[in-house]
């Protein structure tokens, strides 16, 4: 058993509120657990601040590949957004050893 997690820290855009920062990253959340339902997703970090946020991921998997592939494609769904600039993704993947 891998699993696998990601964390992405976004600049906003356009942002001066908390509540238009809410109406850029829910529909974020929403949409990387549409398009990959086999994946947690959830503001991690950054709550108080309005123009950053944190995003992390999680995937559970029986193999690594698949892991990094999922993990690969949350993050490049994310980089291509033109209404955010993704600062840094980390991954890290952990096996049923460690």
């Amino acid at each position: 058993m891998y699993v696998g997690s990601l964390t992405l820290d976004i600049l906003l855009g356009d942002v001066r509120s908390l509540k238009q920062k809410r109406s850029v990253v829910r529909p974020l959340i929403a949409e990387l657990q549409r398009r990959y339902p086999s994946i947690a997703v959830a503001e991690t970090g950054h709550l108080d601040l309005h123009r950053r946020a944190e995003v992390g991921v999680a995937v559970v998997s029986a193999s690594a590949g698949n892991c990094k592939e999922l993990l690969d494609a949350c993050e490049r769904m994310v980089a291509f957004r033109p209404e955010i600039e993704l600062l840094s993704a980390r991954q890290r993947l952990y096996n049923d050893e460690d």
